[in-house]
């Protein structure tokens, strides 16, 4: 199993970024697919999820600035942060919702005010 998160990066409050997770290993057409982030010195927490039907759910931390998308065909998950915020500044990774699998490489967010 690989899920590998990649698109972060350094970027002004109010801008956006666009994450994307490759991931192999599972049956991915069947699975309901996850963001989450880990903050530093706290623990790490779902910030949306994409199911495999197509239904989506954001925690509140998101405040309808994130969108979580999917391409069944490319075994892929997305997540387009919008209007970033110094508090968004985490490590971002992919797994299934619940997460069954070994964390993967996350993405770096840093966001400066």
């Amino acid at each position: 199993v690989q899920l590998q998160a990649f698109g972060g990066g350094l970027v002004q409050a109010g801008e956006s970024l666009r994450l994307s997770c490759a991931a192999s290993g599972i049956n991915f057409n069947y699975e309901t697919m996850g963001w989450y982030r880990q903050r530093p010195g706290r623990q790490r927490e779902l910030v949306a999820s994409n199911s495999a039907g197509g239904l989506k759910n954001y925690r509140d931390l998101t405040g309808g600035r994130f969108t979580i998308s999917r391409d069944n065909r490319k075994n892929m998950v997305y997540l387009q942060m919008n209007s970033l915020k110094v508090e968004d500044a985490a490590m971002y990774y992919c797994n299934t919702y619940p997460a069954k699998f070994d964390w993967g490489q996350g993405t770096v967010v840093t966001v400066s005010s």
